[in-house]
């Protein structure tokens, strides 16, 4: 059966995170439901607490594709949910959440061809959407090794070193035992995968596998950012916590900048964009190391806010353990060079063209690596606009949100025509 011929009504999206005014999952979660919605109808179902936000984006950016979008909202009664306070419970709630979807469906008498669950995207929480008896697409599901020890014990101590090697026994857990997880990869007719290593991990044939990272972004229209006679910007932004790896980017940067002649030290700045529970431990490193003065702590900003800080930044900076990195995407957009380990999140996403990447060595080690990538950068502006160059054409080839729509279409397509 050829694509031309292959007609869908409608597509079932199980989508818990889903804020357009977000970056991360939230914002990934509304992209992909408009470039659903570009080649099909799609019945988006969320949590009741998007709805203000999606309601007043739609009101405020309309768009034509909004028509074949009906947004459900869905959630379990309070006397089960009583207990999750913000991100305390987070995991454990999504995971009922999934498990009871299907029966509010069913509840609901809705009407569909495809089922996708979309996100949370990580790879040890189960869907329940196969229970549907549709054509199943699962993901992007990401994955991401296991942090080195010393990368923990250098900054955070014994105590997140036993918090983090709990949370792999978790995971190691779901990935070996729960029955649940294991009907999700046996039902699944699709699993899209943001990196190498899932397929390997969840033990999915690869006949079912289709590589598609949950990073995209919209082309912002900005010149290349350049080196002038002002502020050389670093740029890097997350979550406080030990996996987005914070103290090495602020320690790089250190190194890097005491590395410069006393004249330049200070024509050379560091902005971290984000919040969190460590956020004091780091600005305490940033005093520590004497740089308090060259480093900016901005809180989360909107969108747009976000477009003037990349199109004023120079080298995006990211030594990130995930296995996924969204921001990559938009980073390259903006002709930012990347700086990341050589792992399997951004790591795949990043090659010399676009930026440097680090393999993984001793802690120390890979800080003095970082730091010679970020010297090298700098005082070479040829090189910087060669990566400068590469990084535009790294998104417009690979992370430009209409060419996964495109690919959603297609992988829509080839799931219907096997069930055909």
């Amino acid at each position: 059966m050829t694509e031309s011929n292959i007609k869908f009504k409608t597509v079932l999206v199980s989508a818990y995170a889903v804020n357009p005014y977000h970056g991360s999952e939230d914002g990934m979660g509304w992209n992909f439901i408009n470039q659903i919605a570009r080649f099909n109808k799609v019945i988006a179902i969320t949590r009741e607490n998007t709805r203000p936000h999606i309601e007043k984006y739609m009101k405020e950016n309309p768009s034509v594709h909004y028509t074949n979008i009906n947004f459900v909202y869905y959630d379990l009664p309070y006397w089960m949910r009583f207990w999750k306070k913000g991100g305390r419970g987070a995991l454990l709630y999504y995971y009922m959440w999934q498990y009871f979807l299907p029966a509010f469906v069913k509840r609901q008498k809705l009407e569909f061809d495809i089922v996708h669950n979309l996100n949370f995207h990580n790879d040890w929480t189960p869907s329940r959407l196969w229970v549907l008896r549709k054509p199943f697409v699962w993901g992007p599901i990401g994955h991401h090794s296991k942090i080195p020890k010393d990368y923990i014990l250098h900054v955070y101590g014994y105590r997140q070193y036993f918090t983090e090697q709990l949370k792999w026994m978790t995971k190691k857990y779901f990935w070996q035992v729960d029955p649940l997880l294991r009907q999700t990869v046996n039902h699944a007719d699709t699993v899209l995968a943001m990196n190498s290593s899932v397929a390997k991990v969840l033990q999915i044939p690869e006949a079912k596998v289709v590589r598609m990272p949950s990073v995209s972004t919209e082309a912002p229209g900005e010149k290349l950012p350049h080196i002038s006679n002002g502020k050389f910007t670093i740029l890097s932004a997350g979550r406080f916590v030990p996996l987005k790896g914070f103290d090495i980017t602020i320690k790089s940067f250190a190194r890097f900048r005491s590395q410069l002649p006393v004249v330049q030290q200070d024509k050379v700045e560091l902005v971290l964009v984000g919040d969190g529970p460590y956020k004091e431990q780091l600005v305490k490193l940033t005093e520590e190391l004497y740089i308090q003065k060259q480093v900016r702590f901005i809180k989360w900003l909107d969108r747009e806010d976000y477009k003037q800080l990349y199109a004023n930044s120079h080298v995006f900076l990211f030594p990130s353990h995930e296995g996924a990195g969204m921001v990559v995407a938009e980073t390259l957009s903006y002709g930012l060079p990347v700086v990341c380990f050589n792992n399997d999140g951004p790591g795949e996403f990043v090659d010399d063209t676009c930026g440097i990447t680090v393999p993984y060595n001793r802690y120390d080690t890979s800080i003095s690596k970082f730091a010679e990538a970020l010297n090298a950068i700098y005082t070479d502006p040829v090189y910087f606009n060669k990566l400068s160059e590469g990084a535009l054409e790294a998104f417009k080839n690979r992370f430009d949100w209409n060419l996964k729509g495109e690919h959603l279409r297609n992988v829509y397509n080839e799931v219907a025509s096997r069930a055909v």
